[in-house]
């Protein structure tokens, strides 16, 4: 698949730090804002 194969890719030829997931999973997320405006969008 070529997902699969560009996940590879980056982590055997980059510095990049590569993390995988699953779509849709429940998530935590934090935010630290440091600017004069926030945004909140809600479905």
């Amino acid at each position: 698949m070529m997902y699969n194969d560009l996940i590879n890719y980056l982590k055997e030829n980059s510095n990049l730090k590569v993390e995988e997931g699953v779509f849709g999973a429940m998530m935590e997320v934090s935010l630290v804002n440091d600017g004069p405006v926030t945004i909140i969008l809600d479905r």
